[in-house]
């Protein structure tokens, strides 16, 4: 299948190509010409195997400092996977191939699973290398499920040197993520004919959620957020990130030169950036949702661990959960978290808490992950 994403980006490119080489003052693209070019895009897009079509969603990029990222559904299905090494090798083959059993537009929930559960990866990842071994549990414990690749943007937009990797999303500035992610859940909502879903974040997956709790509209629309190493309140990426803002604070702009080479995104996630400082300044929850936190001992990006843990504020409910309380032998770091049976476990009773069952203690090994075995 040809590979075409309608991107902001490329509308940009070609008002820039405009201005420079033929009038100079060309007009902005506005967001009904970005429509318009997505809709040309995806007329000529052919369909998956299954027959399903990518729909992109483009943003505009207004109020970041770079300013253009884009985002659209997976598409298709890509084959369960236990660990994260292996389906990393084949999202990078097939970078918007959806996990197993999401995206069946046609899906109805059920009276026992009345939401939809919407899936949002991490920085430099994709739903499929994120979601390969826990969406075909979700949907086989009756669930209707939908992933998002979000934050699509290119090394010259502000994605980083990661971005050029194929399916390397999540790197775009995370202020348009959470738009892109309200977008997402409206349609899934009207697909579906479900009032609200539940969210299921990975890493950058959980903050852009957060976000778009607080400042998209998500708040009225989201029951239950369940997350797993969030980058909630930053990361020190074992105190470089630390450093580096503290070098910045005195007015040197490292954390500035080096957004070009890891992206936006993962400067936006080092702990004390004005993103942050934005995103928690009210506090870290919202009324009406139920708020799930995991954290991993082992968890090598998201450090402290328990950074990733939420303060319940007015009319919410968190549960925070080391990963490891209970079940020491679970080794899960930061990707193998969502290869983890236990992790699979706690989602579910999450979702469904009068329906939990015991969670799963089993070894599951750093770094190689294995869904519970080698």
């Amino acid at each position: 299948m040809r590979r075409i994403v309608a991107c902001a980006t490329v509308v940009a490119g070609v008002a820039l190509a405009q201005g420079l080489g033929g009038s100079a003052g060309a007009a902005p693209v506005s967001e009904a010409e970005l429509d318009t070019f997505a809709d040309m895009v995806s007329a000529g897009l052919e369909p998956a195997a299954d027959g399903r079509r990518p729909e992109p969603i483009v943003d505009t990029g207004s109020g970041s400092p770079w300013g253009r990222s884009s985002a659209a559904a997976a598409v298709g299905e890509g084959p369960e996977m236990t660990a994260p090494l292996a389906a990393f090798a084949y999202g990078l083959l097939h970078p918007d191939v959806a996990p197993p059993g999401a995206n069946k537009w046609d899906c109805r929930p059920t009276a026992e699973h009345p939401r939809p559960v919407v899936l949002l990866h991490g920085t430099w990842l994709n739903s499929y290398d994120t979601f390969s071994y826990l969406s075909p549990r979700l949907t086989g414990a009756g669930y209707c499920v939908f992933a998002l690749n979000f934050g699509r943007s290119g090394l010259l937009e502000g994605g980083g040197l990661g971005a050029v990797l194929p399916g390397r999303y999540g790197v775009g500035p995370m202020e348009e993520s959470a738009r892109q992610v309200a977008q997402f859940v409206d349609r899934v909502r009207a697909a579906t004919g479900a009032d609200k879903v539940d969210i299921v974040g990975h890493s950058q997956g959980g903050t852009v959620a957060n976000r778009y709790l607080k400042f998209d509209g998500g708040a009225d629309k989201v029951a239950a957020l369940v997350t797993f190493g969030a980058t909630h309140h930053g990361t020190s990426l074992m105190g470089i990130a630390s450093l580096g803002r503290a070098i910045n604070n005195l007015g040197v702009n490292i954390l500035g030169f080096y957004e070009p080479i890891v992206g936006l995104s993962n400067i936006q996630q080092a702990v004390g950036s004005p993103f942050y400082a934005a995103l928690n300044a009210n506090g870290d929850t919202v009324p009406g949702v139920e708020y799930t936190a995991v954290g991993s001992r082992y968890d090598e990006v998201t450090n402290p661990y328990d950074w990733t843990f939420l303060r319940a504020g007015a009319g919410a409910t968190v549960h925070n959960i080391t990963l490891q309380d209970g079940c020491d032998q679970d080794l899960s770091d930061h990707l193998t978290l969502m290869y983890s049976p236990r992790v699979a476990s706690i989602t579910l009773a999450a979702l469904d808490p009068a329906g939990a069952k015991p969670l799963v203690c089993t070894f599951n090994p750093w770094l190689i992950g294995g869904g519970g075995g080698l």
